[in-house]
């Protein structure tokens, strides 16, 4: 029988590209991180959720901006003059004047700042509730970014098992046909599910590096090694157990809902301002005066001092019209707002029966896929053993081999997708916190 001329299951450049890669996608000699590390991590270093969040701390500083239309105002004005005068019989001369005065102002009735006082208050809490979805967006990403690591280190670790599973195959399958008892076919078989699998094993390689980089530039560190999942798995199940109770509990936290809530506040409040259009103002004013004078032509020269305290009242009778069409324009406004709180919560009650749905379509997949690894590995063991007593030939291995792989790969996959789907329903339901991060992180191994 002639002997099959020996190749090369790859070049010496395709391995040195696989080891270069492995080596840059294996974390550094720091200890593994679970989720909750690298989420208290991404806090401090995210830009888009600093800036969120400094847009939030602004929020305050406008609001208190709004309160000082309640304080009272004091205005210091100053003023210093020179006269140049040429009168008969006395001559030329000048007249110096140098006088400050400060003047008040204190609001006793005004509608209108009333309103806007209530508007920046209720800006202040918009600003609040827009800060809560960047908080949730940002846990998401990390969890994300997190169990995107480990499913690529998985296919990985699968693939390379299928490579090596084949390998062995491949060697069989040589021996076999050097002793006659199979064909080349069964060799040539073998050759390319091996070519294959290097192929494979160099994509899932890239990958793998690909998701540690979208990891680390996320949390902001190098050499990250997420923890993996304690085995066996145990897949927490969505509480409650029903998808309309998550709608009704979101309704009423939901940050989009309350921003909606809080717009139609807002909306009402400037209708209120400008009916205060037709209202008068009444304002306590006062000013309290210095001035100095000397020089020619002045009558009584030195200084002077003057002091006044009142109340002011200012009622528009007529605006051309201005008021009538503003307060026609805000109870359009209004109507807007009331629809725009209508979309909101019809979009959480959408958003969130759909993620519910889709973290109990995962939770069977995952039961599913269990299952398919157990006959996947049975039928593996039965189609090996027919092999060696030559039911079976080398390509049935192969097959079953390769459906056992693939199967684990996806299981490993479905896991970590129905954890990251049972944050993505409380991020729909407007309930993720903090603590739900904490609540994976627990899932790890220590």
């Amino acid at each position: 029988m002639p002997s099959i001329p020996s190749r090369l299951p790859a070049t010496r450049a395709t391995r040195a590209w696989a080891l270069a890669m492995l080596a840059l996608s294996l974390p550094g000699l720091a200890a593994a991180q679970s989720l909750q590390d690298m989420y208290e991590a991404a806090r401090a270093y995210d830009a888009t959720y600093l800036s969120a969040r400094a847009l939030a701390d602004s929020a305050q500083y406008r609001a208190e901006q709004g309160e000082a239309l309640l304080r009272p105002t004091a205005t210091l004005t100053g003023n210093a003059t020179r006269n140049q005068l040429d009168l008969p019989l006395i001559g030329s001369g000048g007249t110096n004047t140098v006088g400050s005065t400060v003047t008040g102002r204190y609001p006793l009735f005004n509608k209108g700042n009333e309103a806007s006082v209530e508007q920046s208050r209720k800006a202040l809490l918009i600003a609040k509730a827009d800060l809560d979805p960047a908080e949730q967006d940002l846990a998401i990403r990390v969890s994300q970014a997190y169990f995107d690591v480990l499913a690529a280190q998985d296919a990985l670790a699968t693939t390379q098992a299928s490579k090596a599973a084949i390998t062995e195959q491949l060697a069989s399958a040589k021996r076999n046909f050097e002793v006659g008892t199979q064909t080349i076919t069964d060799t040539r078989e073998a050759q390319a599910r091996f070519d294959l699998a290097t192929a494979q094993e160099i994509q899932a390689t890239n990958d793998l590096l690909t998701k540690r980089i979208a990891l680390e530039a996320l949390v902001g560190r190098q050499g990250l090694a997420p923890k993996p999942l304690i085995v066996p798995v145990v897949l927490p199940s969505p509480q409650p157990a029903d998808a309309e109770s998550w709608v009704v509990s979101a309704d009423p936290v939901h940050p989009s809902v309350r921003k909606a809530r809080l717009g139609l506040d807002v909306a009402l409040l400037e209708t209120t301002k400008a009916r205060a259009g037709t209202l008068p103002t009444v304002d306590a004013v006062g000013s309290a005066g210095l001035s100095n004078s000397n020089g020619l032509g002045v009558t009584l020269p030195g200084t002077t001092k003057s002091a006044s305290v009142g109340v002011q009242l200012s009622w528009p009778l007529y605006t051309g019209g201005l008021v009538q069409n503003r307060i026609k324009e805000t109870v359009s406004l209004e109507e807007k707002a009331r629809d725009d709180l209508d979309a909101a919560r019809r979009g959480v009650a959408q958003g969130t029966r759909v993620a519910y749905f889709g973290v109990q379509s995962g939770l069977a997949q995952v039961k599913a896929l269990e299952a398919a690894e157990s006959s996947s590995k049975l039928a593996l063991e039965a189609t090996q053993l027919g092999y060696k007593v030559g039911v079976r030939v080398n390509l049935d291995v192969l097959n079953s081999q390769s459906q056992l792989f693939t199967t684990q790969r996806d299981l490993a996959k479905a896991r970590y997708d129905v954890i990251v789907g049972g944050l993505k329903l409380r991020q729909a339901a407007g309930q993720l916190a903090p603590g739900d991060i904490e609540a994976v992180s627990r899932l790890l191994a220590k």
